[in-house]
């Protein structure tokens, strides 16, 4: 619960101090500009208070690793909902909106997690996890949002080490197989989910596992 909390306020003040000139760079999600990355950010606050609200009465059906679905092909900013985000994202216009809205539903969506029981099962997309889980899947997705955010963003900070290292270690498990110790936990995610490609000394150190990644996820 406390690491959601270190990841998502790390994350809100990455984008809180970015001048208005960085919403219009590319980010690290393929077709989409930071802008865009900030407009998916308020919905994904938006869905955390969603499911916080929504209690469940049966048993959890996914945890913070099986809830992941893995696709065969790299997204292409293409879909639908991507989309949609590129066109909500334009419409805030000026950066200074966007990032008031995503303070301010983002702040309600810190808050929320705070005072949710750990223990308490939730339903999103079909499935029942416990909030405890919940947050967890949110651990990884904050962090790869914020590798996202800083791809291409020279002295802007990047996720704390700790949620770094915990969404290594819930990618390894997704996997099904450890990176190499050499890997920092940044490269392992940027490797492990094609955002991306390993230099030939990784590919070299990766060996047979490098059949398992890159790691679309869902």
């Amino acid at each position: 619960m406390d690491l959601f909390s270190r990841s998502w306020t790390a994350l809100r003040t990455a984008v809180a101090e970015l001048p208005d000139e960085d919403f219009a760079r590319p980010s690290g999600c393929t077709g989409w500009l930071v802008r865009d990355l900030v407009c998916h950010l308020v919905i994904d606050a938006q869905d955390v208070l969603i499911t916080l609200v929504t209690p469940a009465g049966t048993e959890p059906t996914r945890d913070a690793v099986t809830y992941w679905e893995v696709a065969e092909t790299p997204p292409t900013g293409d879909d639908p909902l991507d989309a949609l985000t590129v066109r909500l994202a334009a419409a805030y216009e000026e950066p200074r909106l966007l990032k008031f809205h995503l303070d301010d539903v983002g702040s309600a969506a810190g808050r929320a997690a705070e005072l949710a029981d750990p223990g308490l099962r939730v339903g999103t997309r079909d499935e029942v996890l416990t909030v405890v889980d919940y947050l967890s899947v949110y651990v990884l997705e904050w962090t790869l949002h914020h590798l996202d955010l800083v791809a291409h963003l020279r002295n802007v900070a990047g996720p704390p080490a700790e949620g770094l290292a915990r969404s290594r270690e819930m990618l390894e498990k997704i996997a099904g197989t450890a990176f190499p110790a050499s890997f920092s936990d940044a490269d392992a995610l940027l490797v492990g989910t094609g955002r991306r490609a390993p230099t030939d000394v990784e590919k070299a150190e990766l060996g047979e596992q490098a059949s398992r990644f890159p790691l679309f996820l869902g």
